[in-house]
């Protein structure tokens, strides 16, 4: 009942924000929120002690005569992705509390429905249900960015809500397909073992048309070149809470439901065409890399930083080693945490000084040398240097993509030096020089609280992993266990 708490929680809550007005919305949103992170630790306790709990799952029959259930679980892979999504949601909340123009109580309403879908999409164990909450977190961030994004959002944000409809159609196919296939004596079911079933008992050819009805949809959702064409325009103009909530949590439902949902479901067609897929996330590691380089608008930068990050964990996750599968995990989390801190650093420049313009940016350092360290440490934490929560994911997916091929490493390895390229630099003309504009202030309590609380956990996790990282390790040899 625990995991239907987590769902249910942020949709009641939701529901009475919507009905609040002012300050008093934003004030019980991140109440809320931050209740539901609690729940989250409470779950991560016990699931420490006792994995098998029944209190961790609930499994009622919905729709008997399809086989549909409302299952979800917490289990290793699924904890985490809980734990990071209730974390980030509360920091998201918090974020908006200086911006210039008051928002309304639709906004924080729709930011608790999305995290309610998050959580269920993480917590599912029913295809349709997985479907069903996949759908569902489309829609708050598709009013979210159309209703408060930038000039031109109705175009970008048309785009992108078309591009992920459209995948998801593919996965639904894929879906269908398995469950017409699943089942014993004319008992079809969504349940996720039988759909494991389903899928390895196909032929090649089958389970290859199924790999690329799905795969497609979780490419779009992440992205991976050539699927990721909505993705830098939409987290330009996306408001920065839209644009942390896709980066920081909503791309990592492609991440996750490769390991959970395609994996373990065409171990075949994996075998012949997960060197294609690898080629694509190591050509798009590359390619936003030297796109990245080139950017002068720094919200952009990191947008196609994103797209590199990504592209390393999609290959790690599809070498089906070990060290790929639990270096993705640990990414994972450590991308969803400096992702969003580095939105958040784009639009503190943003608010400050009118302009995300690296060129028209200078001298920072000198008025507010305190945010110079945080914005430093949060920028280190995304090239990975040893001791921040990026180090330990990123050696472990390098090392799982070299047991994979060694060429296909080197590309890949790529990341951590055009990484520092584009980062460093563009740290070195905001922060360094003279000063540009003198405009630059003091950062607001809130300001300080978020980003403090971001480094706290960078170096928190690059020095102490073990907790998190035994949890991800045992995920990945489970989903190692079900693709055999």
């Amino acid at each position: 009942m625990l995991t239907v708490l987590l769902i249910l929680f942020p949709f009641i809550s939701a529901l009475i924000v919507f009905f609040t007005k002012g300050r008093l919305a934003r004030n019980l949103a991140l109440t809320f929120s931050v209740f539901e992170f609690i729940i989250a630790l409470v779950a991560f306790v016990l699931f420490t002690h006792n994995p098998n709990l029944s209190i961790l799952c609930f499994n009622h029959t919905w729709v008997q005569s399809l086989g549909i259930s409302f299952s979800v679980s917490i289990n290793g892979l699924s904890l985490l992705m809980i734990l990071l999504t209730t974390f980030l949601v509360p920091l998201i909340i918090l974020s908006s509390f200086n911006n210039l123009q008051e928002l309304s109580s639709k906004f924080y309403g729709l930011i608790l429905l999305m995290q309610m879908a998050l959580v269920g999409v993480f917590a599912a164990n029913d295809g349709f249900l997985f479907y069903v909450f996949w759908e569902l977190a489309l829609i708050p961030i598709y009013f979210i960015c159309m209703l408060w994004g930038g000039e031109n959002r109705a175009k970008i944000t048309f785009k992108f809500f078309i591009y992920t409809l459209f995948g998801s159609l593919f996965m639904l196919v894929g879906l269908i397909y398995l469950y017409n296939h699943s089942g014993i004596n004319g008992l079809k079911s969504w349940a996720i073992q039988d759909l494991y079933q389903a899928g390895r008992a196909l032929n090649l050819d089958q389970q290859s048309a199924v790999f690329w009805l799905i795969f497609i949809a979780f490419a779009i959702k992440m992205p991976i070149f050539p699927f990721h064409t909505w993705q830098p325009n939409t987290y330009v103009n996306a408001p920065t809470q839209g644009t942390m909530l896709l980066a920081g949590i909503m791309l990592k439902m492609g991440t996750f439901g490769v390991i959970k949902w395609l994996l373990p479901i065409v171990p075949l067609a994996l075998d012949k065409w997960g060197s294609t897929a690898i080629a694509l996330s190591v050509i798009g590691i590359v390619y936003a890399s030297c796109i990245a380089i080139a950017q002068k608008d720094f919200k952009r930068l990191i947008a196609y930083s994103s797209i590199a990050h990504v592209g390393l964990i999609s290959a790690g996750i599809l070498s089906a080693n070990q060290q790929g599968v639990q270096g993705a995990i640990m990414q994972m989390l450590a991308h969803g945490v400096n992702v969003v801190g580095l939105f958040f650093i784009a639009d503190i420049l943003l608010r400050h000084t009118g302009t995300n313009e690296i060129n028209k940016l200078g001298g920072i350092r000198n008025i507010n040398p305190n945010f110079a360290v945080l914005f430093l440490i949060i920028l280190l934490g995304s090239v990975a240097l040893p001791l921040t929560n990026g180090f330990v994911g990123e050696f472990l997916l390098i090392n799982g993509v070299y047991q994979f091929s060694p060429i296909a490493a080197a590309f890949a390895g790529l990341t951590v030096i055009l990484g520092a390229v584009y980062m460093l630099r563009s740290y070195q003309q905001i922060m360094l020089g003279e000063n540009k504009d003198s405009s630059f202030g003091v950062l607001a309590s809130s300001e300080k609280l978020i980003l403090v609380i971001i480094c706290i956990v960078i170096i928190g996790l690059g020095v102490y992993p073990k907790p998190l990282n035994d949890i991800a390790e045992q995920a990945s040899k489970d989903i190692l266990i079900n693709i055999k």
